[in-house]
Order: structure tokens, then sequence, then C-alpha cells
């Protein structure tokens, strides 16, 4: 389960789609409507938030957002809460930039067109960014 913390603008095809599926997934976990992935550290940050569920709703509500502005159709009607405006979740830049690199390597073997889009680890629209190392729960390392 890669649930990005980038921006969704900077996910090519392939990892949108995929984002939008897991987080799907991540949400259906959330939710108790699963028995896999029930500890997969990724979901540590909207477990840490006041509501997990308005939390990964609001962050599906950003992937949804990149997806119609690229002709896609993602079903909002999959989301177990409404989104959150003003919700903020914070994310570390160290774990940006991991995940840019790691983004890059992706794109580098499936659409190498897209590596130009990839300038800045820019946050997906619910994450503040801190300063700090990837986060704890991260297992990718380069």
């Amino acid at each position: 389960m890669r649930l990005w913390s980038l921006h969704p603008a900077l996910l090519d095809r392939a990892a949108l789609v995929a984002c939008w599926r897991e987080g799907l997934l991540a949400q259906a976990v959330l939710a108790g409507r699963t028995r896999g992935y029930r500890n997969h550290p990724q979901l540590e940050r909207f477990r840490a938030s006041p509501d997990p569920l308005v939390a990964v709703a609001t962050y599906l509500s950003g992937v949804a957002e990149e997806a119609d502005a690229r002709g896609y159709r993602f079903d909002r009607t999959r989301l177990d809460a409404d989104p959150d405006a003003i919700l903020r979740l914070a994310v570390t830049r160290g774990q940006l930039e991991l995940e840019l690199e790691h983004l890059r390597a992706k794109v580098l073997a499936r659409d190498p067109q897209w590596l130009v889009r990839l300038g800045s680890a820019d946050p997906h629209p619910v994450f503040d960014v801190v300063p700090g190392p990837p986060e704890s729960w991260e297992r990718h390392r380069p």
C-alpha cells in the first residue's frame, strides 16, 4: 500500500489510479471491513487524527480532484465520510523527499516522459510540511 504524501498532480496515471484504489482499501481497513492490512504502517497518520474515516475521505477527495482535472472519473460516492476542508495532517520534509525519489524511480521505468513534471516535492493538499526525516512508519529506504 502506498498512500502518497506528494501532491496528486505529481503522480503519473498509474500512481494516481493506484493511490485511489489503495486509499479505498485504507478506508475499508479503518472502517473495520477487512482483516488484511490492519497493521499497515501508512495508516498511522490517519489513525492519529481525531476521526480517521474523515481523514482518509479528505485525503481521497484530494486524489479525486486531481482525477477530475485529468478527465478521469473516480466515484466519490465510495467515500465513507464527508471530506473536511479544514483538516490538516502533518508530513515531514524528509518523507516528501523520499517519496519523490521513489516516484522518480517508478516513473523512469514506466513513463520517462513524466519525469519533467517531478521538480519539487509538493505535498498533498491535506498535509502541512514540517521539518524532519522520513516518517517512522516508512519502510522504503533509498
